[in-house]
């Protein structure tokens, strides 16, 4: 009997958070969201409730966010070069995933994203789509579900720019979805709030 496929889940979580506290002291995704719950955990716990295996990348001397998410079932890796942008951090996951039948690519600092939204992603890849992101009032947003064939493109990334020019150069399926959440993210302490 063959395995069945899967995604596995990437969270990102390695960034810096300047824009959050440009002096560095505050770390944004340890701050508590209204329900009390860290904006870390509460992205973990999402992605965790539709992935089997979700691996979070985080800076060294996080100030425990990984503490946090190896207690929540994540596997947790440092990358050394996290400084080095989104790119670099997203390349680190990817190589401490494999083998894999393709990633969900959360951010650590999007706790607003539905379940449902990371399941539908997760499905539209598993159904044959190649990359797969989600639309809210024509906006596209995250998470981005990418399938197995693109390993080496992503294996290529660096610097800031994260994925975003896989998106621009091959077919992208646009996952309609009723959920802003996938363009909410915690950029300053006002963005804590409900």
């Amino acid at each position: 009997m063959a395995p069945v496929a899967t995604l596995t889940g990437i969270l990102l979580a390695a960034g810096r958070g300047r824009r959050f506290d440009p002096s560095g002291v505050r770390n944004k995704l340890l701050q508590r969201l209204p329900g009390g719950e860290r904006v870390v955990a509460a992205s973990a716990r999402r992605l965790l409730s539709v992935l089997p295996r979700v691996v979070a990348v985080v800076p060294p001397d996080d100030g425990g966010v990984a503490d946090a998410l190896r207690a929540l079932g994540c596997e947790v890796t440092v990358c050394a070069q996290a400084d080095g942008g989104m790119g670099a951090s997203l390349v680190h996951a990817i190589r401490h995933a494999l083998p894999a039948d393709g990633w969900l690519v959360a951010l650590g600092d999007m706790p607003y994203v539905e379940e449902a939204t990371l399941a539908s992603l997760r499905d539209a890849v598993l159904a044959g789509a190649d990359i797969a992101v989600p639309v809210h009032d024509g906006r596209r947003g995250n998470p981005v579900a990418f399938g197995a064939r693109h390993l080496d493109a992503l294996l290529a990334l660096g610097g800031d720019q994260g994925a975003r020019r896989l998106l621009m150069a091959h077919p992208v399926t646009e996952v309609a979805v009723a959920d802003p959440g996938i363009l909410r993210d915690i950029d300053s302490p006002a963005d804590l709030r409900d």
